[in-house]
């Protein structure tokens, strides 16, 4: 049986007045309730407690941004979950609740930790539902949005599937309300969508379909088939999980498996303590995906902050843009003085690099 992340966006659980609705709530948890049952392994990654939080109270509007953030999300983190117990209680399955921040997954060892936890979860027959804690996330260390975070569970679990649920029906190939405008049902691994992709975003979501397509590819490229599709289409879960041709999404195709470090790596950019800037012929091959390629300090043009071993470090360009993010093997030091020694060990190897998609 398959092992699947569903994230579902607050636009997909809220009706226009803010309040939750509970009808489509039922329905995706029913279509998720029998796929467990059948031996399907699957983590719930759900939006919709500051849109629940809307629909209980008013004086939200009263409060500076970081403040309403807080309060909307405490209680409605609340009123979200009892919800989907009661749901979940109908079909005789258990829930646990996870909420999470990105300085939970700051190093390897709360990285693997997370996991644990999940595992122990599924051993029990229990559905982990998970939330960012927007209560005490500080701005400057919090996920895109739930997209960024489900990938980044996705990835951890090892999941043959994502299943990304919007208000929209998949990635267009213009402008979704222009007429004549179609979904692109597959991007193929190394393909850019880039040009289509709409900047809006939800009414309650923090991020929209940029993010999307870039989480997307980010998962598709640890070699897991992710899928962008309506959350309000009739048993859309299901339809994904029995490869139902005739349902209308966007497919990214998966490429081949990375390493588990690799998968934790690639979502530890929040984290990193200096930015190596290279020159274009370390862009050029870190870039090839055909060839596996270390950084080595022959390619480092500068270095702005420090760093020791094993600190997490951003790789960029020389204008400032970021192409990657990797693990350091030599301190700050060790990498500057070694640019041009004849024995060039890597000061980041290949093994404990991500470099971002061309999306990106």
């Amino acid at each position: 049986m398959a092992t699947l992340t569903i994230k579902v966006g607050s636009n997909v659980l809220t009706g226009k007045d803010g309040m939750l609705n509970t009808a489509r709530m039922e329905s995706l948890s029913a279509q998720i309730a029998s796929l467990m049952k059948t031996g399907h392994r699957i983590v719930l990654v759900s939006s919709g407690a500051m849109a629940a939080g809307r629909g209980m109270t008013d004086r939200y509007k009263e409060l500076d941004p970081v403040a309403q953030r807080q309060l909307l999300s405490s209680i409605g983190q609340v009123k979200l979950i009892d919800t989907y117990k009661q749901i979940f209680d109908r079909h005789n399955l258990s829930i646990g609740q996870l909420l999470l921040t990105k300085q939970d997954l700051r190093t390897r060892a709360h990285y693997l930790n997370m996991k644990s936890c999940i595992e122990v979860l599924w051993a029990s027959g229990v559905l982990p539902i998970v939330n960012e804690n927007d209560a005490v996330s500080l701005t400057g260390l919090m996920f895109t949005d739930n997209d960024e975070l489900s990938g980044l569970i996705a990835s951890m679990m090892d999941c043959e599937k994502l299943l990304i649920l919007s208000n929209i029906d998949g990635i267009f190939d213009g402008d979704p309300k222009s007429e004549g405008a179609k979904v692109i049902r597959e991007v193929r691994r190394g393909t850019s969508v880039a040009q289509y992709v709409q900047v809006t975003k939800s009414d309650f979501g923090r991020g929209g379909m940029v993010t999307k397509c870039r989480m997307a590819q980010k998962t598709a490229q640890a070699g897991i088939d992710v899928y962008i599709a309506n959350g309000a289409t009739e048993n859309v879960i299901s339809r994904i999980v029995e490869g139902d041709k005739n349902l209308t999404c966007t497919h990214f195709e998966a490429a081949e498996h990375s390493t588990a470090v690799k998968k934790w790596i690639a979502y530890s950019d929040g984290f990193a303590t200096a930015r190596i800037i290279v020159n274009d012929g370390a862009v050029a091959a870190l870039q090839d995906e055909n060839i596996a390629k270390s950084l080595l300090p022959v390619g480092i043009e500068t270095i702005e902050g420090d760093f020791k071993k094993d600190d997490i470090v951003m790789i960029c360009k020389k204008d400032g843009s970021a192409i990657g993010v990797g693990r350091a093997a030599t301190d700050k030091e060790t990498a500057m003085r070694s640019r041009k020694t004849k024995k060039q060990r890597p000061t980041i190897h290949y093994d404990y690099m991500y470099i971002y998609p061309t999306f990106r």
